[in-house]
């Protein structure tokens, strides 16, 4: 029994790219236990994280999104950047961790599809065009063995040069964490 392809046209990716939770995962496992201190390389604070945080982001989205950040050593990504989108590959070894992986890549396309930013404080301003553009965009979402896959495609040139960005954002926050955030925060102020 193959397993099912979700079609529709929406977005997204953590970065992915980065569902609904799993049944019985607890607030426990989603801490982790991992990036406990309270302030980071360029002072962030570790454990409230009030980046994550947003004007129209529920608690539990700012909660997933602090749980991959804390635990971001343990999520692999790849992106093929196709002619029109790309193709991201998500996955962890831990099943507590892919439920909160899972979960915020689906609750995101969904956003997108809904047109509902979740004006998180860090978000990259790449997405506003993927969130205003969003009937252009067409998204299969695959969940495998190998992780969560999404394809995400449009006609719209400037909508699929949007989507290569982010996907390339959500990859930096995969391999380096918050210091990818404030490098590109950085640049941007400048």
């Amino acid at each position: 029994m193959s397993k099912p392809v979700y079609k529709s046209k929406l977005f997204l990716g953590f970065v992915a790219a980065l569902v609904v939770l799993a049944g019985g995962f607890t607030y426990a496992q989603m801490q982790g236990g991992h990036g406990q201190h309270k302030h980071g390389a360029n002072g962030h604070d570790m454990v409230n994280m009030p980046g994550l945080k947003g004007r129209n982001a529920t608690d539990e989205e700012s909660e997933e999104l602090a749980v991959m950040f804390r635990r971001f050593e343990e999520i692999t990504r790849t992106v093929e950047n196709l002619p029109n989108g790309i193709r991201t590959v998500t996955f962890s070894k831990d099943e507590g961790l892919m439920n909160v992986v899972s979960s915020h890549v689906i609750g995101m396309i969904d956003r997108v599809d809904m047109g509902e930013s979740p004006e998180i404080i860090i978000q990259s301003p790449t997405l506003d065009i993927l969130f205003e553009r969003r009937a252009s965009i067409v998204t299969e979402m695959d969940p495998t063995a190998e992780g969560i896959v999404v394809v995400q495609t449009s006609d719209d040139p400037e909508v699929v040069a949007a989507l290569h960005i982010h996907a390339a954002e959500v990859s930096a926050m995969v391999e380096r964490g918050m210091d990818a955030v404030h490098e590109m925060m950085d640049a941007r102020s400048h």
